[in-house]
């Protein structure tokens, strides 16, 4: 059976932030389209989509900066 689609209000408890911040994340695009619908001002959400996108942003966000800090840190003209 398909997961129902829930509310911002639960959506924004869910993840203990506020529907200000779920609307944000909505329109900078960390919860894709493919994880919600949209019908006229109101939102559902597929929770566990999103959950697997915002967990899935996350780690790309963790694996740049580890790389950006790699390039940053390796300097071959540097003495050891």
């Amino acid at each position: 059976m398909a997961e129902p689609f829930v509310q911002i209000e639960e959506l924004a408890k869910h993840f203990a932030v506020s529907i200000s911040t779920i609307r944000a994340w909505v329109r900078q695009g960390h919860i894709p389209k493919t994880t919600y619908i949209k019908i006229g001002n109101t939102y559902r959400f597929n929770k566990t989509s999103v959950t697997e996108a915002l967990t899935k942003s996350a780690q790309d966000v963790d694996e740049t900066l580890i790389e950006e800090q790699l390039e940053f840190d390796f300097n071959p003209d540097q003495d050891v």
